[in-house]
């Protein structure tokens, strides 16, 4: 190997540590990012799901608020 290459290679060597380096902080912060979405999206779940199920209750109440209009309309029709 030349006297030139040894330099060279060392060159190459320190800049593959280098960036192998800053690769492994950029996996570690995607990690953490990744983690804090995961959570972030569990609570969007939750929050799906208790949304849905008031919804369900309301149309419910509304199902049965109509039943008692139309209850109320049929006797008041019946008197008329």
């Amino acid at each position: 190997m030349s006297d030139s290459a040894l330099p060279k290679l060392e060159q190459l060597i320190e800049q593959l540590i280098s960036k192998n380096a800053s690769q492994t902080q950029e996996i570690s912060r995607l990690a953490g990012q990744n983690e804090a979405l995961a959570v972030q999206v569990k609570q969007l779940e939750d929050d799906n799901e208790t949304l849905q199920l008031d919804a369900l209750e309301q149309e419910e109440t509304h199902s049965a608020t109509i039943s008692k209009i139309n209850a109320i309309v049929g006797r008041l029709e019946q008197e008329a």
